[in-house]
């Protein structure tokens, strides 16, 4: 007996860690749980006012055009919501099929593991006290 499939119900944790989100994505990653998942990222960064995202891509074993796209798409979210997005954790199996299939992640940056995307992302902040200012 094989185990239910997660379903598009099934939602992706996103942890606040200060001003950054965390989110680990698990090995696969079904189009309902992508949609789910760019869509509850949105509400949380406009919600708390996150000037970070951090997704740890360790769990994942394998990408395709598919994932590429959806890395994208969120990090294309967040900066329109004023955040910065670091895909951390990536394989070199992975790293090696991203090149191959072309993908160039636009809007992305990448760190070895979360410290230190958490460390890219503070350092990348302004050092004035306060929130962020955000345009209209």
């Amino acid at each position: 007996m094989t185990p239910p499939s997660p379903g598009p119900a099934a939602a992706v944790p996103v942890l606040a860690l200060g001003e950054t989100l965390l989110v680990t994505l698990p090995g696969e990653l079904h189009d309902g749980t992508a949609e789910l998942l760019q869509q509850d990222l949105a509400e949380r960064i406009a919600r708390s006012g996150a000037v970070g995202v951090v997704i740890d891509i360790s769990g994942v074993d394998m990408v395709d055009s598919f994932l590429g796209r959806v890395l994208a798409e969120t990090a294309a979210n967040a900066r329109v919501l004023a955040a910065r997005t670091v895909v951390v954790g990536m394989r070199p199996a992975v790293a090696i099929t991203l090149v191959e299939l072309g993908l160039t992640l636009p809007g992305l940056t990448t760190a070895l593991d979360v410290e230190l995307g958490l460390e890219l992302l503070t350092r990348a902040r302004p050092a004035a006290p306060g929130r962020r200012e955000r345009g209209t």
